[in-house]
C-alpha cells in the first residue's frame, strides 16, 4: 500500500498512525473502523461490482467513503494491517444461523499474530512464546460481521472474554474453531490461511444469486458510541444504550440518512431485488 493511500486509509477512519504494531493500537484501528465504515450491501442492489482486489478495495472504503460486506471491509482491513506491520492471515468461516453452518468461504475474518507480550491488559494476562522467545499470540479481528466483537479475541484462549458487543467464547470443533456469542454459535472458523482470491467464488454468489440473504433486502449498519444504528431498505433503526427505536422514512429521508448517518453520498436510494 502507498504511503498516502495508507494515509487516507487512516483518516478516514479517524484514526492516528500508531507507532508500532502492537495489541493497544490494534483495539484503536478495530474499533475506529466499525465507528465510521458501515457493514452495507448496497453495491448489489445498485448494479455495481463487488471485486474483491486491493485497489479496488481501497477505492471503495478510502476514495469512494463507502462501506461493503464481509469480503470488501475484512480484505481492505487486513491490507491496512499489514502495510502498518502486523503479521495478518485472511481466515474462511462458515455462517452458523441454524442447525447446520453455511458453506465454506461463507465469511472472511483475520487472524493477527502478536510478536510481543500482551500484558495484564490482555485476556488471560499470559504469555505465550513460540518457541524462539518471541510470543506468538493469535487474535481474532472482524470488522465485517455486523453486530459482533468491538475488540479483537483471543483466539487461543477458551474461557469466555467479555467484550463492549457481549460475551464471546471460542471453542474447539475437530480442527476448526466456533465462536460464540453469548452462548449462541456465530461461525466457524477454518484455522488454514487463505489468499483473498480464493473467496471470489463466493463472493460472487452471495453478490448475484436470488437466494443469497444479502439479496433480499438492502441494509446499512454502523457501530455507534452508544449502540448501533441500521437502515433496512426505508427503516431506520436505532439501538441505544440497549433502547431499540424504529422508524420508517420517505425515499429523500432516507438517502438523506445515508449522507449524515453512514457518509454515503448516493445519487439513487438503492431497491432491493429480492
Amino acid at each position: 500500500m502507498e504511503e498516502s493511500r495508507l494515509e487516507s486509509y487512516l483518516d478516514r477512519i479517524g484514526a492516528e498512525r500508531p507507532g508500532r504494531p502492537d495489541l493497544a493500537a490494534l483495539r484503536r484501528l478495530q474499533r475506529a473502523h466499525l465507528l465510521t465504515v458501515p457493514f452495507e450491501n448496497l453495491s448489489i442492489h445498485l448494479g455495481e461490482p463487488v471485486l474483491l482486489d486491493e485497489a479496488s478495495l481501497l477505492a471503495k472504503l478510502v476514495d469512494r467513503r463507502r462501506g461493503g460486506f464481509c469480503y470488501e471491509l475484512n480484505g481492505a482491513f487486513a491490507a491496512l494491517l499489514t502495510a502498518l506491520g502486523y503479521r495478518v492471515d485472511l481466515l474462511a468461516a462458515r455462517v452458523i444461523n441454524g442447525p447446520v453452518p453455511g458453506p465454506p468461504f461463507d465469511h472472511l475474518a483475520l487472524r493477527v499474530r502478536l510478536d510481543e507480550r500482551d500484558g495484564p491488559d490482555g485476556p488471560g494476562g499470559a504469555d505465550r512464546t513460540d518457541g524462539t522467545g518471541d510470543t506468538d499470540t493469535p487474535w481474532l479481528v472482524d470488522v465485517g460481521f455486523g453486530r459482533f466483537s468491538v475488540q479483537p479475541l483471543r483466539l487461543d484462549l477458551r474461557e469466555p472474554q467479555t467484550d463492549p458487543g457481549g460475551v464471546f467464547t471460542v471453542v474447539e470443533h475437530g480442527e476448526e474453531l466456533d465462536v460464540l456469542l453469548d452462548g449462541k454459535p456465530q461461525y466457524r472458523l477454518d484455522p488454514r490461511p487463505y489468499a483473498l482470491s480464493d473467496f471470489v467464488p463466493t463472493c460472487w454468489w452471495h453478490s448475484t444469486s436470488p437466494d443469497s440473504p444479502f439479496a433480499r433486502a438492502t441494509l446499512c449498519s454502523r457501530l455507534t458510541e452508544s449502540g448501533r444504528v441500521s437502515l433496512t431498505g426505508t427503516r431506520l433503526i436505532r439501538s441505544t444504550d440497549g433502547e431499540r427505536e424504529e422508524r420508517d422514512l420517505d425515499e429523500a429521508a432516507a438517502l438523506d440518512a445515508c449522507r449524515t448517518l453512514f457518509g454515503m453520498e448516493l445519487d439513487r436510494l438503492p431497491v432491493a431485488r429480492g
